[in-house]
């Protein structure tokens, strides 16, 4: 049976909102939420950013049931992996063993404001694997010196760990990535509905409950056209697809290059409207695909308390129907 999650998106919604609609989300019969960890937002339209880490921390605390997880941070440059270790460990301990640290390479968009620069692709998953390696060390308890290529770590220990070691997800793309990193990752991370991922994965994967978590943005909204406008205002960075979207630098970056997406290509792509039925078919390719879990993003941060209150119910067995 698919789990379905709703997002939080630190971009698109103040941290005092979210801990709110975490409440909604849980009510409305969400199995889990997950968070993004961004320092800007895609599009200055969006308005927002605030710190992930403290806001999970409320909703740890706001809820009882759901699962929570980051999607994703990236533990390489922004923060340091020591660091990485010491939150999941805290937030797996604030919420009961409710957590998963979901990891991945990051974006320009996020990790240059540290001015280390930003490394090409193969260096970013270089420093992932090894970041990885070290967040598991300091997860046994015992003190931990590491001098890698490319992080240092002396004599560090986390003091405070939940009693269930802190689960890992890994977010990949190809081939490449999965022999990489399921090795070291408890579950896989994805944004495209490719089957051939999942296949990959369970191959590698020795571990028949590994988790395939992917997620999807959905704009439901009483008028068809106003929410496909919302989606276009909000969401046309979406488009760019994510090798474009790693390596963009600002929100003024996204918006010239996003400039010549059209209505009707935001309308193509994401399920936008009144229509559960429709919003829930769009879901259907994650489902077909083999992901177990599946996050839903409801785009516009003006939405989300009708949303929750009125629509996630119904749109909830809809999708379990499927």
């Amino acid at each position: 049976m698919t789990n379905f999650g709703y997002t939080l998106m630190t971009e698109q919604s103040g941290p005092k909102e979210l801990v709110g609609y975490a409440v909604g989300a849980e009510q409305a019969g969400f199995d889990f939420a997950v968070s993004s960890d961004h320092f800007f937002p895609w599009l200055e339209e969006m308005g927002h950013s605030g710190y992930a880490w403290a806001m999970l921390g409320a909703v740890a605390q706001a809820t009882e049931r759901m699962q929570l997880m980051t999607y994703v941070t990236c533990p390489t440059m922004r923060y340091h992996p020591v660091v990485i270790a010491q939150k999941a460990a805290t937030l797996g301990l604030l919420s009961d063993n409710r957590f998963i640290l979901g990891l991945g390479s990051g974006e320009n968009l996020n990790e240059h404001v540290v001015g280390r620069g930003w490394p090409i692709a193969s260096v970013r998953q270089d420093m992932l694997l090894e970041a990885i390696e070290i967040i598991k060390e300091l997860h046994k308890g015992e003190q931990t010196t590491w001098v890698g290529e490319h992080f240092r770590a002396d004599s560090a220990k986390i003091w405070d760990l939940p009693s269930e070691p802190v689960q890992i997800g890994a977010a990949v793309s190809g081939e490449a990535s999965i022999d990489r990193f399921a090795p070291f990752a408890d579950h896989l991370i994805a944004v495209e509905p490719d089957g051939d991922l999942v296949s990959s994965w369970n191959q590698v994967h020795a571990n028949p409950a590994s988790r395939k978590i992917g997620q999807i943005p959905i704009c439901w909204g009483p008028d068809k056209d106003a929410a496909i406008q919302r989606a276009h205002e909000l969401f046309r960075w979406f488009g760019g697809g994510w090798k474009v979207n790693a390596d963009l630098p600002t929100p003024v970056a996204f918006d010239s290059a996003s400039q010549f997406v059209r209505l009707e290509d935001v309308a193509s792509s994401i399920a936008c409207g009144p229509d559960l039925d429709e919003l829930a078919e769009s879901v259907k390719p994650f489902l077909e695909a083999g992901f177990t879990d599946v996050a839903l993003v409801q785009v516009g941060d003006e939405s989300q308390q009708e949303f929750l209150a009125d629509v996630a119910p119904a749109l909830l067995e809809r999708l379990r129907r499927l």
